[in-house]
């Protein structure tokens, strides 16, 4: 469990190994706040929906879960794309009415980067990937908690980058997108340096 929970954090980042999320990775990491707070909600969403997404699939979707049900040779593994973005949505939709509620100030920062999570590519990867290599409840729940975490330590280091940046001369040329391309990659590589590392 260490082990797929450090894999997932670091040699299997989401944001830089598989550039998933990149769309709302480089639009919020231009400031520390607003990063570090999409980064939370990521977490809290991955997660949850993680495990999740595994018991739909288990016991509904995959090629003979629905035996419970006396249907053995059903397999709604098909739909599993449509539902796992249904369950992602609708935990968007619960956790944006938590933070008006009880959290304006982050809510008014996320702006529009809170509803965009419900089509963020990183959190449908994290399941997908979850079913791709067969976890268990268990496992799914340590590789939705390290992905969230990977994809959180990646867009905050970006955003305490990009603000020092701001107070360097970069080529014209290279302004805004430019240089968070370069250290994005910069950061892809400084992170595949983790591979074959282990704590234990």
């Amino acid at each position: 469990m260490i082990d797929l929970f450090q894999r997932s954090i670091f040699e299997e980042n989401l944001a830089l190994s598989f550039f998933l999320g990149i769309c709302t990775f480089l639009a919020v990491s231009k400031r520390i706040e607003t990063a570090f707070g999409v980064g939370v909600v990521l977490i809290v969403v991955q997660t949850i929906s993680v495990p999740l997404n595994h018991l739909l699939y288990a016991y509904v979707l995959a090629d003979g879960a629905l035996a419970w049900l006396g249907l053995p040779e059903t397999d709604l593994g098909f739909m599993r794309l449509i539902t796992f973005i249904a369950i992602v949505a609708a935990l968007v939709q619960v956790l944006e009415m938590v933070l008006d509620r009880y959290i304006p100030g982050l809510y008014r920062a996320l702006g529009i980067y809170l509803p965009l999570l419900a089509i963020n590519c990183a959190i449908i990867g994290g399941s997908l990937f979850m079913v791709e290599r067969q976890l268990d409840l268990a496992e799914s729940t340590v590789f939705g908690l390290g992905t969230g975490i990977g994809w959180a330590l990646a867009i905050v280091t970006l955003a305490a980058i990009r603000e020092r940046l701001s107070y360097a001369s970069v080529p014209r040329g290279l302004e805004g997108l430019g240089v968070a391309f370069i250290v994005a990659g910069l950061m892809s590589m400084g992170f595949s340096a983790f591979v074959g590392v282990r704590v234990f």
